[in-house]
C-alpha cells in the first residue's frame, strides 16, 4: 500500500492540531483552578530565547498553512500573530483545521517532485516536494506542538505523553 502526500500531510496536521487545542485546554483549566492569570501561561517559555506558548501556536498553525499552500499552488495568506488569550489561540487552530479541511486530495497528491522554495532568515531553501512535507514541515509542527507541550508541563501541568499521542488509530 502507498500513501499519498494528502494522506501524509491534512490528517497528521489535523490531528496534532487537535491534540494541541486539548493541551491548551488542561493549561486553561490549569490557570482557573490555581487561580493565575491565563497570559502567565500564554507568555511561558522554557529559556528566555525561545518563543512563548502563544508563539508556538500561532508557529504550528503558519506551518501547516503555508506547507499545503505551497504544495496546493494556493494563496499564501499571512495571519497577524496577536492572539493574547486562550480563546483567541483555539480560533487560530480552528481556522486553519477549516482551511486544512477545505483542500482536496487532488490538490497535493502528486506534488512529491514539486519544486518548492522558502525564504528563512535571509536565506533561500530549496525542497522537492516530499522532502518539505516529510523533512521540513511535519518536523516543525512535532517540535512547536512539543514545546508548547513542553512549556505547559514545565509550569505544573498535568500532562502525559497520551496528551501528546492522542488515541492511537489501529
Amino acid at each position: 500500500m502507498t500513501i499519498s502526500m494528502y494522506q501524509a500531510s491534512i490528517p497528521v496536521f489535523i490531528r496534532y492540531m487537535n491534540h494541541l487545542t486539548q493541551i491548551l485546554k488542561k493549561g486553561e483549566a490549569f490557570a482557573e483552578d490555581k487561580k493565575f492569570e491565563p497570559e502567565v501561561l500564554i507568555n511561558a517559555r522554557l529559556a528566555p530565547d525561545m518563543f512563548s506558548l502563544a508563539k508556538q501556536v500561532q508557529v504550528v498553525t503558519d506551518v501547516a498553512r503555508r506547507c499545503i499552500a505551497r504544495l496546493a499552488d494556493d494563496e499564501l495568506v499571512n495571519i497577524e500573530d496577536n492572539e493574547k488569550t486562550f480563546s483567541e489561540l483555539y480560533e487560530r487552530i480552528n481556522n486553519t483545521i477549516e482551511y486544512l479541511q477545505s483542500i482536496k486530495p487532488e490538490q497535493i497528491d502528486g506534488t512529491e517532485d514539486k519544486a518548492i522554495s522558502l525564504k528563512l532568515k535571509g536565506q533561500t531553501m530549496n525542497f522537492e516536494g516530499m522532502n518539505f512535507l516529510l523533512y521540513f514541515s511535519l518536523p516543525n509542527v512535532y517540535f512547536h506542538v512539543t514545546t508548547a507541550y513542553n512549556i505547559l508541563r514545565h509550569n505544573g501541568v498535568e500532562l502525559r505523553k497520551p496528551d501528546f499521542l492522542g488515541d492511537l488509530p489501529v
